[in-house]
């Protein structure tokens, strides 16, 4: 009675905040490949050396970014190529040594590898002369920069931040060892393996997106192979670090299945224990019918389909697993997951649209 009364009282607020839905204009058609792109540069340290090479570095001195100034009032920061940290570094007095440090940020819309470097131990002066710029606090530097480029900067300044602080295991003392990417660290004496994410301490949640996508008759859902035997749910992902709720939802439903995103809206969230306390914020998101083909990435998934609304109203009424010896038959997630829910509101919303066709029908007649 109580939950159904405070959604209720939600109920105004979400449709306030999200009447018209979160509408994503792409001005690149390749989303998909450039998330899978960077996904692989996370993965594959070869492969994070060379885009390195070609890619772009933006300067930080103690997690101070360096800007130049793009006209009155306004600033930009410092894109440079691997060769021009290069040479800056032994103006410097460094060997060059130090661009292995860099760390991945993203891709930019034309196509070129992002990375952040702080050059802490030099002097900041020097740098920013040869650079033709200034280390400019990033408080103010919101106040300079384009929409755009905030974010990359904040992104940015938040993964040097968490290596800085996250150099050692907190269950060994050990030292931990970065990828390429500098996607992850890993403790070579305990194995446990660290991603950059949100804390909150004591017991720190990990925020998680998780997305029930439609292309407005059926509904998409998959299954990892840890998943027990024909348990299908909602695609789900963490966030990575610097990212809002909407682009880790983007990016997540591009790398497993290879689809791109028209509209968010946000359902609800929760607190979930698994692997080590996540808060999961629930969304519903749509694409076009026209580009629904799937294309799993099988080291995410074990599997995603489509299912109708008939499909899911038959694995809604699978009560349990099914024992070992019994055939493969479809089951969704526990009532009290927020999965199911994400279910449960698609199919309750199929099922009030044939309802007003059958209405609207009658009242033809």
């Amino acid at each position: 009675m109580i939950q159904s009364s405070m959604s209720a009282l939600l109920r105004p607020l979400r449709t306030l905040l999200f009447a018209e839905h979160y509408s994503l204009t792409r001005f690149c058609s390749s989303f998909v490949s450039r998330m899978r792109y960077i996904n692989k540069l996370k993965e594959n340290d070869a492969a994070c050396v060379s885009a390195l090479q070609t890619g772009h570095i933006f300067l930080f001195h103690h997690l101070i970014p360096l800007l130049q100034s793009s006209g009155p009032g306004t600033f930009r920061p410092v894109a440079l190529s691997y060769s021009e940290v290069q040479s800056v570094l032994q103006r410097c007095g460094s060997d060059g040594s130090l661009l292995k440090e860099s760390i991945l940020i993203g891709c930019s819309e034309q196509n070129h590898a992002q990375f952040c470097l702080d050059v802490g131990e030099l002097d900041p002066a020097a740098i920013a002369k040869d650079c033709k710029g200034a280390f400019v606090d990033l408080r103010k530097a919101f106040f300079l920069l384009e929409g755009a480029e905030a974010p990359l900067v904040a992104k940015a300044q938040a993964l040097l931040r968490w290596h800085q602080i996250n150099r050692f295991c907190g269950a060994t003392g050990q030292l931990t060892q970065r990828n390429q990417a500098g996607s992850q660290r890993v403790c070579s004496s305990s194995s446990t393996v660290y991603y950059p994410k949100v804390l909150k301490k004591p017991n720190w949640m990990s925020p998680v997106v998780i997305v029930l996508v439609s292309d407005g008759k059926r509904c998409l859902l998959g299954r990892q192979s840890s998943f027990p035997r024909g348990l299908y749910s909602a695609l789900a992902g963490f966030c990575d670090m610097g990212e809002t709720m909407e682009e880790a939802l983007c990016r997540e439903v591009a790398e497993e299945v290879g689809l791109e995103v028209q509209n968010i809206i946000y359902s609800s969230s929760q607190h979930w224990p698994f692997p080590h306390s996540s808060f999961m914020l629930a969304c519903h998101a749509t694409v076009s019918p026209a580009h629904s083909k799937l294309n799993v990435d099988h080291q995410e998934l074990e599997d995603a389909r489509w299912f109708t609304e008939e499909e899911i109203t038959c694995a809604l009424q699978v009560k349990a697993p099914l024992q070992k010896d019994h055939s493969p038959t479809v089951w969704l997630p526990p009532k009290h997951a927020v999965a199911h829910r994400l279910i449960m509101e698609w199919r309750d919303q199929q099922q009030r649209s044939k309802d007003t066709r059958m209405s609207e029908c009658a009242e033809e007649q």
